[in-house]
């Protein structure tokens, strides 16, 4: 028995270890990033530089007329903010205010567009950030390089 604690107790050490926590952080950016830039690709007419589909505006007026903020608003912030945020999780260049971020937006989603999809859907997505603004990026950052090379 004592065997297969110490096997266990050694798994256990590796996994905590900075690579494979580096790893699992870049992983979750990653995901995170995912549904926050396919939301924002939704957004924009396709093949276009952040250009921003008309319909987007009507869609807001009235499929998430909840939101306390004009559609002429909610709208550019919506779009930009879902390309931006997960260009800077993806790099990992300030990772924490990123995740926050989008810890806000998706409270927002949650109180304001869809209140009945906290879970599964929601209840991820703020874990995902709370992960990153507890642990930040990880060694595969820029944060972590920067850290690095910033004079202390």
């Amino acid at each position: 028995m004592n065997r297969i604690v110490a096997f266990y107790d050694r798994g256990v050490a590796i996994a905590a270890s900075r690579i494979p926590e580096s790893i699992a952080l870049f992983l979750l950016r990653l995901a995170l990033a995912g549904v926050f830039w396919r939301s924002g690709q939704t957004k924009v007419i396709e093949g276009s530089f952040l250009q921003i589909d008309p319909s987007q505006y009507d869609l807001f007026a009235s499929e998430f007329s909840g939101l306390p903020l004009d559609p002429a608003i909610a709208v550019p912030l919506t779009t930009y903010a879902e390309h931006f945020f997960p260009i800077l999780l993806l790099l990992g260049l300030a990772t924490r205010f990123s995740a926050g971020a989008l810890l806000v937006m998706t409270m927002v989603i949650q109180i304001f567009v869809f209140p009945d999809a906290w879970w599964p859907v929601h209840s991820l997505w703020v874990a995902m950030a709370a992960i990153l603004i507890v642990r930040g990026g990880g060694l595969f950052s820029l944060d972590a390089l920067i850290a690095r090379v910033r004079p202390q």
